[in-house]
């Protein structure tokens, strides 16, 4: 680089989060490093990669439209629900569009990050250290692995979600998925199919929606009563019987009744999970109370023999490369305004510390784009940079629009997609 890196910003990971941030400063002229600890970006859609925890077998959740990014729409000969392989290709394409490659520095692992006097302090595992003139951090949320805690000891197989890869790990096996997020009902189909026998362990019941409904996907059919300003009893009422025609209620299908409300966990969609429960190939059990060897014993009294666990049980919020104290760490999460920007300081970022109902990386764009215009006014528009930094250090609001999210570690950064990103547009829109 001919330019002293204090001059420039630094970017935490070439992921999804790291990219979109990237493009929007190369594109707003805000000089950058952009840190990747793989030989590629990708980060966690990058099959195989250490940081990576998608499995061989793993599609989109949300669907191509609501997932892309503002500007790069995913190709029309995609699927619905593309592949890991067509998401990395994607991915690849919107770095060389947009000529990001040559402001990535790859096999760079990070190992502290420190305030100075004149910004931040970036130490590199090599031993390296670099001035920069602010960080944002984009290394995403989804790869330290939560793990529960049982009485007692299993003796087979253990995997963790984000390690688990292939399903012939499971064949000719009694295998246990635990979880009742997307993951784990996904990984409880797949050993459905694949396993000798098959259990999901769940600690509550949850509202499964179909990921299609009359040839749409059902994220779409939402984004359009969204739009529509159709109010929250609605919503859950038209969601309800959509569940009920396609699917039908939980309990008549196996699963256990859920104990809140539609909207107020993560949504789970799964067209198949229903098929394998009332099919008898994937048995639904409670949570675990003990393990005992190859035993494991539920709460419900009952017990059953497995030779390997799964645990789908999510991540923790985890940042090992800066002390908690700088990230205004609260209540089990950092206390962000719109879990972007630092309440006091004006030279740290986050991008993608979010959990949405739908899509992800359009909002994380529109992240990127108002850090650029608030950068770019605090040279050019002083008083409405001004204006924003007030506006940061409120108090801050829920993100759920109406909606109280079970509480819970997995609703920690959980937003309503459709409001988030009309805020973000607005915001936008003042610095324009």
């Amino acid at each position: 680089m001919d330019t002293p890196t204090a001059k420039k910003f630094c970017i935490l990971g070439a992921g999804t989060s790291g990219l979109a941030v990237a493009k929007n400063f190369r594109q707003a002229g805000i000089e950058f490093d952009c840190l990747e600890r793989e030989d590629d970006i990708g980060g966690n859609w990058h099959f195989g990669k250490p940081a990576s925890s998608v499995y061989a077998s793993t599609h989109l959740i949300s669907s191509k439209r609501l997932t892309e990014y503002t500007d790069f729409p995913m190709p029309e000969s995609y699927p619905e629900f593309p592949s890991h392989h067509q998401v990395l290709a994607y991915l690849r394409d919107y770095a060389r569009t947009f000529g990001l490659y040559d402001h990535i520095q790859f096999n760079t692992s990070v190992l502290k990050v420190k305030p100075s006097s004149a910004g931040w302090t970036v130490q590199l595992e090599r031993g390296e250290e670099r001035p920069y003139r602010g960080v944002v951090i984009a290394n995403g949320h989804n790869w330290h692995p939560r793990l529960p805690e049982y009485s007692g000891v299993f003796s087979g197989e253990v995997f963790h979600s984000s390690t688990y890869k292939y399903s012939s790990t499971m064949q000719g096996k009694r295998v246990l998925v635990v979880g009742g997020g997307n993951s784990g009902f996904d990984l409880g189909v797949e050993a459905a199919i694949h396993a000798k026998e098959a259990s999901i362990s769940l600690r509550r019941g949850y509202h499964v929606l179909p990921k299609v409904f009359k040839g749409k996907p059902i994220d779409a059919w939402s984004e359009s009563v969204l739009a529509w300003r159709w109010p929250l009893w609605v919503r859950r009422l038209g969601a309800k019987l959509v569940v009920r025609w396609v699917l039908g209620p939980p309990e008549q299908a196996g699963l256990p009744k859920p104990d809140h409300r539609l909207f107020e966990s993560h949504p789970i969609l799964n067209s198949q999970l229903h098929h394998h429960v009332a099919h008898g190939d994937l048995r639904v059990r409670s949570d675990i109370a003990e393990l005992q060897g190859k035993t494991v014993r539920f709460v419900d009294g009952s017990e059953a023999q497995f030779d390997m666990i799964i645990y789908a049980t999510g991540f923790h919020l985890h940042f090992p490369f800066m002390d908690a104290k700088y990230l205004n760490w609260k209540k089990k999460r950092p206390q962000l305004f719109l879990n972007v920007f630092h309440p006091e300081r004006d030279d740290l970022f986050f991008a993608g510390l979010i959990q949405p109902d739908s899509g992800q990386w359009g909002l994380v764009d529109y992240q990127a784009q108002l850090i650029a215009r608030y950068l770019q006014a605090r040279t050019s528009r002083p008083e409405i940079a001004n204006w924003f930094a007030q506006l940061k250090r409120r108090p801050q609001t829920r993100l759920g629009h109406g909606i109280r999210y079970i509480d819970s570690p997995r609703h920690l950064l959980e937003v309503e997609h459709f409001s988030y990103r009309r805020r973000l547009r607005k915001l936008i829109a003042k610095f324009s």
